[in-house]
């Protein structure tokens, strides 16, 4: 559930990202073509994991992460704060939805918080 840290060679979003990076930031594939995650994720898209669990609404892409609003920060600490996931992550567009190839569970133990 969520215990790998950012950096743990364990870490199944690790290649991802290194893929994502070696290919320019692109998505491959039919879906993607040649237009980037940066270009494709917009404002207020629908954040889900690969179980279709929730986890937040797009407020912004800021360099390798994805930034959620504050509205989807959660309870106590965490209130009020933004979290990031990173564009790795990413496993396809769908619609109004960024679709992330982690189960929500994996995926919050790859948020960030500022």
């Amino acid at each position: 559930m969520g215990e790998y840290q950012r950096n743990d060679p364990r870490n199944p979003a690790n290649d991802q990202q290194q893929q994502f990076e070696q290919g320019g930031g692109q998505m491959g594939g039919a879906a993607g073509g040649s237009e980037t995650l940066r270009e494709r994720i917009r404002e207020h898209m629908e954040v889900i994991g690969a179980d279709g669990v929730r986890l937040g609404t797009v407020d912004a892409v800021e360099g390798d992460r994805i930034k959620l609003t504050r509205a989807d920060s959660g309870e106590g600490r965490h209130r009020g704060h933004h979290h990031f996931l990173p564009l790795g992550l990413v496993a396809a567009i769908d619609g109004d939805r960024v679709r992330l190839s982690a189960n929500a569970d994996t995926a919050y133990g790859f948020e960030e918080e500022e």
